[in-house]
């Protein structure tokens, strides 16, 4: 599987697994568009990369139309209606679990979200959906029926967390073999996921909600003691919001609102716009980028919750006077103090693009590895635990209520630039995604290295993720001396990381559409996917 491709001219995909890739490649050669193309790519991945993401779980995305007009379709589950504080406190808990079935406690958005893509696929001028539904969840019905190749991260994952992970319900037997953590290489099959699937493809997507699929999603839910009800599934919608955007001397960025952390992604790149940095990988542009993400994640944690809870615009920390005036506050030479907030996060994004002009950008998540654990046997969903971000404390900017949409690290971002380019771009990584986001978009579009080269480059990552107590600045061991030499004098909290491409970088990808009408794709060295067009 090729890291990087171009030069296509009928669109171009990009994912952190190579049989997701072709997956979507083979929609795209079958005459469907962008967005069907990202369907079969997350049904397909949420069968082959269950460690990362899975239909249990929520997802985001950007649809960049030909007329030009960007929409965020937004698949963010909620609270259960029985997740009160009073029901944690009554289980002897003073902060929710992060693992089994008192983690399991928000409603999958994801699936609905598929849906919304779908209805979106139909309404495209020229090339609407010529594929019908079960054409685009057919590979991934194969993958989970007949048996998908464990990768390098699910098996280390496994062994990594196998501790918090043995006691959840339907865990052991689903992503174990032979009751041990399975090598790299072993095929393990998702049977129930696999039926799963296939009502879908038959009976539609809201089935997973208010159909036989609900139905059962639901009883074992009850069974294993979630505070997600019947009731919770059958009132779920996801739904379509405008995105957030800011000008840039490139071009405007795109990415997802509230309650996702888009508006971290987009400031980070706004400030560091006003920084004027001349040269690539220098103190200079490493310090700015990591100065900015500092205050755009005050601002962040301040303000960023369920949309309904907004206090006021986001738009207004994206404005020319409030980035101007943040700008002037970050030192050129010296480290702000830290904070340290704490943000995990186990992901994947996955873009698109065809000929058309569609431009897809998308994000699916379980929260942590794994998610909550939880395996429900009926229908081989895997449950996220997105809801453990919630707080008990209910003075907290996301304490937990029943119904309310918890804060997500996931952010789908994309760029219409000034030169006539529309990118899609994105990666897994909790607060590394806005990071990655950055490092991508200035390597490429500020300072013109090539998309292989912007991907591939040594990356940082300021702050927790992965379930890491580490809070300092973690850097991989390519940086060049002298720059870390730099940030350590400015005041940073360096830590060189042992390996050259490490996955707490999280794994980034980007596909661009040019104005002369070919596509270009590429994705991470640090993942187990590519970029493949038609």
């Amino acid at each position: 599987m090729d890291l990087h491709t171009a030069g296509h001219r009928r669109g171009v995909v990009c994912a952190p697994h190579a049989a997701a890739v072709e997956d979507g490649r083979a929609i795209l050669a079958e005459g469907g568009n962008a967005i069907e193309a990202m369907i079969a790519m997350a049904a397909s991945i949420a069968a082959v990369y269950p460690h990362m993401n899975h239909v249990g779980g929520d997802g985001f995305w950007l649809i960049r139309e030909p007329s030009g007009r960007v929409r965020a379709i937004m698949g963010a589950g909620r609270a259960g209606s029985k997740a009160t504080r009073q029901f944690y406190r009554d289980h002897g808990h003073h902060e929710i679990p992060s693992r089994g079935p008192l983690a399991a406690l928000t409603v999958p958005g994801a699936v609905a979200g598929w849906g919304l893509a779908f209805e979106a696929a139909k309404a495209q001028p020229g090339k609407g959906a010529r594929l019908p539904l079960h054409v685009l969840l057919e590979a991934a019905i194969k993958h989970a029926r007949e048996g998908y190749t464990v990768t390098r991260s699910q098996a280390q994952l496994t062994v990594d967390k196998y501790a918090e992970l043995e006691t959840a319900p339907g865990f052991v037997q689903t992503f174990l073999a032979d009751g041990k953590a399975p090598n790299v290489g072993t095929k393990l099959k998702q049977s129930a996921l696999a039926a799963t699937l296939d009502q879908l493809a038959n009976a539609g997507l809201s089935d997973f909600y208010r159909g036989d699929v609900g139905r059962e999603i639901a009883a074992d839910l009850e069974r294993i003691g979630s505070p997600v009800t019947r009731g919770d599934l059958e009132k779920y919608e996801a739904w379509i919001a405008d995105p957030l955007s800011t000008t840039v001397s490139a071009g405007t960025l795109y990415n997802a609102p509230p309650p996702t952390q888009g508006l971290a992604s987009l400031m980070i790149l706004g400030l560091f716009d006003r920084l004027r940095v001349a040269k690539a990988e220098s103190f200079e542009h490493i310090h700015s980028l990591i100065e900015a993400t500092k205050r755009a994640f005050i601002v962040r944690d301040r303000y960023v919750t369920d949309p309904d809870r907004v206090d006021g615009p986001l738009s207004r920390f994206l404005e020319k006077d409030f980035l101007d005036s943040d700008a002037a506050k970050i030192d050129a030479r010296k480290a702000a103090p830290w904070p340290a907030p704490d943000r995990k996060g186990d992901t994947i994004w996955m873009g698109a693009s065809d000929s058309s002009g569609l431009v897809v950008s998308y994000i699916q998540s379980i929260y942590w590895e794994f998610g909550s654990g939880c395996v429900l046997p009926k229908t081989g969903v895997l449950m996220q635990n997105r809801g453990a971000s919630f707080s008990l404390d209910p003075k907290a900017v996301n304490a937990l209520e029943p119904g309310r949409r918890p804060f997500h690290t996931l952010n789908p971002a994309l760029a219409v630039l000034k030169d006539g380019r529309v990118m899609a771009y994105g990666t897994m990584g909790g607060d590394g995604q806005p990071q990655s986001q950055a490092a991508v978009f200035t390597r490429h579009v500020t300072f013109g290295q090539p998309l292989d080269q912007a991907l591939d480059a040594p990356r940082w990552l300021l702050g927790r993720t992965w379930g890491s107590s580490h809070t300092n600045l973690r850097m991989e061991s390519r940086f060049d001396d002298r720059v870390i030499d730099q940030l350590m004098s400015a005041g940073h909290d360096v830590a060189v990381l042992d390996e050259g491409y490490s996955d707490t970088m999280g794994h980034a990808g980007a596909v661009i559409m040019h104005p002369d009408g070919s596509f270009e794709g590429g994705h991470d060295p640090r993942a187990d996917g590519g970029a493949a067009g038609v």
